[in-house]
């Protein structure tokens, strides 16, 4: 119901976008007749309140109704006729993004091609999204030789396509992205291996370049020149090792606007899967890889490769121990942008780090109370944070899924909660510039009733939330029902029952009624 109803938001948006270009088209004049001259037209301007009112808002309380029943073929023709009334009307509305390459030649990928981003413009917005690509990364010569051939494309720009389409926030659709699918849109993609951290260029002494940081610093200058410098709010998005990025840049991306003379650009980060545990393994290995090294050894030896940067206020409370700053719940407190957390409870890739491998064989009872030990883990590191979206689902990434709507906690999706947080956010920043101290850790105006930005599964284990992904089996690809997957996974009915406090046969039909 949810979702649906958030559809019909987006469509009403675009329609309400091509009703206000009509209305200034089609502004009412106010003519004056003056002696010996021809009418004068002056056209009427709203009042700033009412420009205020119109800049901020994300949906509209109208009766969409009549249309239901044919929205598809209503929104064809808002869509023709807003691209007839658009000043360049014989070139077709482009969904997609364009690859750009950076001004700086000296700000490279890993071999030395140039770094990049994609871009699509929206006329007349003054919201930026700037999204970081994850993709794990590497610490050392060899295992950086061994990302090298077998994912090129995450150390090389050589072989990107000249576009790309945006899915999940990074949609132009409104049925897909409710509020952000008229922002300016730009895709980082990872080529540096390094968590987006690195400042070091490639030299005879090194067989590659580890420049995330840089990259995203340049590709904020190349920007400023497309718009970005009249923006009002600008969300640093990623994902996974992106996700760990934007923990690691938003506030050097505040600064670096606010030293180009633009503090009233509010900066903001969103953080998905990028939250990781600095846990002890479930068995420990040799440290040869990222995905078989423990994960605080695996980051001491990468930021000393990479010559990694960290946020300042973090490298000063661990000094000598700057490896922590990139595990989320050491360095939220330490920074002054609003960072709104998106992370599964049982996140795939902190499972892989912790050799928890699911092989499409039942667990035993020692790695199920480390699944559910991880749950609780996660879920006590995220108590604090103001605004999260943590559903208890085994997966990995969430924010560029063509289905991210569909996901809930406590009845709210994370489309509804990110509006929520927003206009919480905007509320704050009326009257107020400048960056506050520790945003972070202030209390942020209560955002209004229904509009909840705070959401964590308390259910305590993997895919009790019945809006979880589709889970298939990994040895026969079928899909798999909640009970199946949690018999898979070793669940003992009758002893989860019983440390419930209610009947196995009762609990078993609240799984099978997906609740």
């Amino acid at each position: 119901m949810t979702s649906h109803l958030e559809r019909r938001i987006g469509h009403l948006s675009l329609v309400l976008s091509t009703l206000l270009l009509l209305f200034q088209l089609s502004a009412p004049v106010d003519g004056r007749r003056h002696r010996g001259s021809r009418i004068q037209p002056r056209r009427l301007q709203p009042s700033p309140q009412y420009r205020d009112r119109v800049e901020v808002a994300e949906s509209y309380p109208l009766d969409f109704t009549a249309v239901e029943g044919n929205m598809d073929n209503f929104m064809t023709q808002i869509k023709n006729l807003a691209q007839s009334l658009y000043p360049c009307s014989a070139q077709k509305l482009d969904q997609d993004m364009r690859l750009h390459f950076v001004n700086n030649a000296s700000v490279t990928c890993n071999d030395g091609s140039p770094a990049g981003y994609y871009f699509k413009e929206s006329k007349g917005s003054k919201r930026w999204l700037l999204f970081l690509e994850g993709g794990w990364y590497c610490f050392n010569k060899q295992n950086c030789d061994s990302r090298f051939e077998t994912r090129p494309q995450l150390m090389s720009s050589s072989k990107w396509p000249r576009t790309r389409t945006g899915t999940g926030i990074l949609s132009s659709q409104p049925e897909e992205n409710p509020h952000w699918w008229n922002a300016n849109i730009v895709f980082i993609p990872y080529c540096s291996s390094d968590v987006w951290s690195g400042a070091t260029a490639k030299s005879n002494h090194s067989d590659y370049a580890f420049m995330g940081s840089l990259i995203i610093e340049e590709v904020v200058n190349d920007l400023l020149s497309k718009g970005l410098d009249k923006a009002k709010v600008l969300l640093l998005a990623g994902s996974s090792a992106g996700g760990t990025g934007v923990l690691l840049n938003v506030d050097r991306v505040a600064e670096q606007l606010e030293a180009r003379g633009l503090p009233r650009i509010h900066v903001r980060g969103l953080a998905d899967s990028g939250w990781f545990l600095d846990n002890k393994q479930y068995r420990s290995t040799d440290c040869l890889d990222p995905v078989s090294c423990a994960p605080t050894e695996a980051i001491k030896r990468g930021i000393r490769y990479w010559g990694g940067l960290v946020p300042e206020r973090c490298r000063l409370a661990n000094i000598g121990e700057e490896m922590n700053c990139f595990f989320g719940y050491k360095v939220y407190h330490t920074l002054k942008s609003p960072v709104f957390v998106v992370q599964w409870l049982f996140d795939e890739a902190q499972l892989t780090v912790d050799n928890i491998h699911l092989t499409g064989q039942p667990v035993h009872e020692g790695q199920w109370k480390y699944i559910q030990n991880l749950g609780s883990e996660l879920r006590s590191t995220l108590r604090d944070v103001p605004a999260m979206f943590a559903p208890a689902c085994l997966s990995h990434e969430l924010i560029t899924r063509n289905s991210w709507m569909d996901i809930h906690v406590k009845g709210t999706s994370l489309p509804r909660a990110l509006h929520c947080w927003d206009r919480s956010l905007h509320d704050n920043s009326r009257g107020n510039s400048s960056r506050g101290t520790h945003p972070n850790q202030q209390s942020q105006k209560v955002p209004p009733k229904g509009c909840p930005v705070h959401l964590i599964d308390s259910c305590p284990w993997p895919h009790c939330n019945p809006s979880c992904p589709t889970i298939r089996d990994q040895l026969t690809g079928q899909e798999m029902s909640v009970i199946q997957f949690l018999k898979h996974m070793g669940f003992d009915v009758q002893k989860m029952a019983q440390q419930q406090g209610m009947d196995a046969g009762k609990l078993l039909g609240m799984l099978n009624n997906g609740n």
